[in-house]
């Protein structure tokens, strides 16, 4: 068997506690008889989520594309303004503050300024899951690239390497492992900045779906809705997971065999 394939303590450890955790919410739900409009069991979110699949696998799909769009931009643009950033000191010392302040801001308070401008429905869930997500993706390639070491620089420069060969040969590819831990972080978000624009100003995704299932009082189909959007989200941080594995798996030399 190989070790790629191999059952160890740190692979079973998320299956786990993932099946833990739903074991004591349906356990306490049913000792302590908690209505369902309180808290429902997680059965009873199975129950939900299979009677009114078709309108939640839409509702999914549409939260699901909307997301990625949105995250892709922040990506693009993530990268170009973190790689400008972490290449020169006057403009890291005169941007990060201002990205440290625009991140300050809760996203929710900017949805509806962006209703105003774009009008309720797709444009406004995008920018949200690019605005929430793109703060991650520029620090840690910043980062990545302005804590080169100072020596370092020192002695390519002293062996003849311009600025411009020290930046695509050595910063970036000593920036990538942080630039993958920021999309692993970054595509959670996306989901949380795209169902908070649903929530707040749309007219379908499951934020949509949830804010109206509990208007009516129809609490399991919300949860029924968190998990799917749970499902959502590791699905695509275990996705950029395996990526960073397959492309900087020299910087997880010595991590596995925790």
């Amino acid at each position: 068997m190989t070790s790629a394939l191999k059952i160890t303590p740190v692979k079973l450890a998320p299956w786990l506690a993932s099946i833990g955790i739903f074991v004591v919410w349906e356990a306490a739900c049913r000792l302590f008889a908690i209505p369902e409009f309180v808290l429902p069991a997680p059965s009873q979110a199975i129950a939900a989520l299979v009677e009114y699949w078709p309108a939640i696998w839409q509702n999914a799909f549409y939260t699901f594309w909307v997301t990625l769009l949105g995250f892709a931009l922040a990506v693009v643009f993530g990268l170009a303004l973190g790689v400008l950033t972490g290449a020169s000191a006057l403009v890291y010392a005169a941007i990060y503050p201002l990205l440290v302040g625009f991140n300050s801001i809760p996203k929710v308070a900017i949805v509806p300024v962006l209703v105003v401008w774009f009008g309720i429905g797709t444009v406004p869930a995008v920018l949200t899951a690019f605005t929430i997500s793109f703060f991650p993706i520029v620090v840690n390639v910043a980062t990545g690239l302005a804590t080169l070491e100072p020596e370092l620089r020192d002695v390519l420069r002293a062996l003849g390497a311009r600025k411009l060969d020290i930046l695509l040969k050595v910063g970036v590819p000593r920036s990538l492992p942080y630039f993958f831990a920021s999309l692993k972080v970054a595509v959670t978000l996306a989901f949380v900045g795209t169902v908070i624009s649903e929530t707040v100003a749309g007219n379908a995704g499951m934020g949509h779906l949830m804010l109206t299932a509990a208007s009516s009082f129809r609490v399991p189909l919300v949860f029924a809705g968190l998990l799917v959007i749970a499902v959502m989200g590791v699905g695509m941080y275990a996705l950029f997971a395996v990526i960073e594995r397959r492309m900087v798996g020299w910087a997880f030399r010595g991590a596995e065999g925790v």
